[in-house]
């Protein structure tokens, strides 16, 4: 294969979160590429990604845009669409929002990594946007209609989908009509480590959306009494520690080398949201601690359920979205506890490692540069 020349699209670079582990990795695998994307905040993501040259979009100068850049959605299709992709060969987009309908050279080929479909304006536009009013609702209703219209409109520019689970890949099905690989995302396995130190506390580990459903897992252990640390920040930070009691503490995120330690010492993590995959998961179980989960989304590729002592699994889930349930499944989780096998959940988290990833990434755009060239 002849050396290519390659782009890296992402929606946003405004924080190291798991799409932008995902775009270290690339990185990594394509250290000449240069990145586009809609904004960039200087120091907010891993020199791994700094270091490449970043073309913004012209949102970049939009006022008061690192507050409030999300605000600026129905503009985002406009400024992906104005990037001038020249000379490229191969074209990586990097999608939870726009970036797939970037628009490339007919030559060029354009893989797309999707993390997902845009949720909100697909089957969370009511966790989103449901509490609009009256006089904002018809408003948000046109422009996430126009929204919908552009999303499967640019599905024809995307030579070949990659999914980062099933669950996504059901998804791409549905919204795009376009079947899609499945390539898990990758996990740097090696950070973590089982510890022989034991904590007292459960892990709540997100941003702070409103399809994360923390809000029932602080409700649950409001009335559990149970200790919880909850790692992460967002737009419904003062409504959730409003309604957490003296049991729960607040971290904010924390420094990723912290991450390890708080992994290895707690008890489990609690997942109450439905994440299309979910790296936290993997990480705690790299770290050789268990998983309590809402038995739905990513999650149920990469736990594997209790069943008894002698097939213990990684993880134990509930069924509901709910104060009562997330309760129920803790309390299970207690009387099981031990048994759990650390080195057999670490096991299992390195079916994800990144070295994984590479491998079968590398594999598809051979694949696929491999087809085009019989086609020429």
């Amino acid at each position: 294969m002849k050396r290519l020349k390659v782009a890296l699209i992402h929606d946003w670079l405004t924080g190291m979160r798991g799409g932008e582990k995902v775009l270290e990795q690339l990185c990594h695998l394509f250290p000449d590429a240069e990145i586009y994307t809609l904004f960039h905040f200087e120091g907010s993501v891993s020199q791994s990604i700094e270091r490449h040259r970043i073309k913004t979009s012209f949102l970049q100068k939009f006022p008061f845009v690192k507050r409030y850049y999300r605000s600026y959605l129905p503009l985002f299709p406009a400024a992906i669409e104005a990037f001038k992709l020249e000379g490229y060969d191969l074209v990586i987009s990097t999608s939870h929002c726009v970036a797939k309908g970037i628009i490339p050279n007919p030559e060029a080929l354009h893989i797309s990594y999707c993390f997902t479909p845009m949720r909100y304006i697909w089957d969370r536009r009511f966790d989103y946007f449901g509490g609009a009013g009256w006089i904002k609702g018809p408003v948000v209703g046109l422009v996430l209609h126009y929204l919908r219209i552009w999303d499967t409109g640019s599905v024809g520019r995307t030579t070949r989908f990659v999914a980062i689970s099933e669950f996504v890949r059901q998804r791409i099905r549905s919204y795009y009509a376009r079947d899609a690989a499945v390539i898990y995302p990758p996990v740097d396995c090696d950070r973590f480590f089982p510890s022989e130190r034991g904590g007292d506390y459960y892990l709540l580990i997100s941003a702070f959306a409103p399809y994360k459903k923390m809000d029932q897992a602080i409700l649950a252990f409001n009335r559990l009494g149970r200790r919880l640390l909850v790692v992460g920040s967002g737009q419904a930070e003062k409504r959730l520690k409003a309604l957490a009691e003296k049991n729960i503490e607040f971290l904010g995120w924390v420094d990723e080398a912290e991450l390890p330690d708080l992994y290895a010492r707690c008890r489990a993590l609690v997942f109450p949201g439905v994440e299309d995959f979910g790296l936290v998961p993997v990480e705690v179980q790299a770290a050789g601690r268990p998983v309590i989960a809402y038995g739905k989304g990513g999650v149920v590729e990469s736990v594997i359920p209790y069943v008894d002592k002698t097939h213990p699994g990684t993880g134990v889930f509930f069924k509901e979205q709910t104060p009562s349930a997330i309760m129920e499944a803790v309390e299970a989780f207690e009387k099981i506890e031990d048994h759990f096998d650390p080195t057999r959940m670490r096991e299992n988290a390195l079916r994800f490692d990144k070295g994984r990833f590479t491998k079968e990434f590398m594999s598809l755009i051979h694949d696929v540069t491999d087809r085009q060239d019989r086609l020429q």
